[in-house]
């Protein structure tokens, strides 16, 4: 049970836009510029990095749904957000990716963790300055998200099947939920 009157049965973070949609907006926008928006990084690979992160956060919600959305989003090749959720370093993820994950890791402990050695690795590797920071915002942004869904106490249902059916309806884009009468 959330911590805030939210409306019932709404699980996660819409539960809690729909109670603050002044703010939830912004939200909702800044997940569809970083997780849809235009990047060199895949949506696939961008709702991957936000599901690792979120797993490292312990936050079920959001590891369970933006895995789901990535599962969607690869196409074929659904084991792969399985085996990266599983042992990142052992997937079979290309080295850039592994890297940027690598990234996304140390900023989700502390962002002055990721040192000058990870980003020449990266690099090395093929990553873009614009990837670099497409990696590191979506890690931070998904620490801010799975503290607020956790913080609250917003539903979390534990129905893969909810999941799966959220993925489908993610990969279309966030849209800020209706207005609850």
């Amino acid at each position: 049970m959330a911590h805030i009157q939210v409306p019932e049965g709404v699980p996660g973070i819409r539960s809690l836009v729909m109670f603050r949609p002044e703010t939830g907006k912004y939200l909702y926008d800044l997940a569809q510029e970083l997780l849809r928006g235009d990047s060199p990084l895949s949506q696939a690979d961008r709702e991957l990095i936000a599901a690792y992160v979120s797993k490292r956060n312990d936050c079920f919600f959001c590891m369970s749904s933006h895995a789901a959305a990535a599962r969607c989003l690869y196409e074929g090749d659904e084991a792969l957000v399985d085996e990266v959720l599983r042992d990142m370093e052992r997937s079979s993820v290309s080295d850039k990716l592994k890297a940027l994950l690598h990234i996304a890791g140390k900023v989700q402990v502390l962002g002055k963790e990721v040192t000058e050695g990870d980003i020449s690795a990266a690099r090395d590797l093929g990553a873009t300055d614009k990837e670099l920071h497409d990696t590191v915002l979506i890690a931070a942004a998904f620490c801010m998200f799975n503290r607020y869904v956790d913080g609250l106490a917003s539903l979390t249902p534990t129905d893969p099947e909810v999941y799966k059916e959220m993925g489908k309806h993610m990969v279309k884009g966030y849209n800020l939920p209706p207005k609850q009468a």
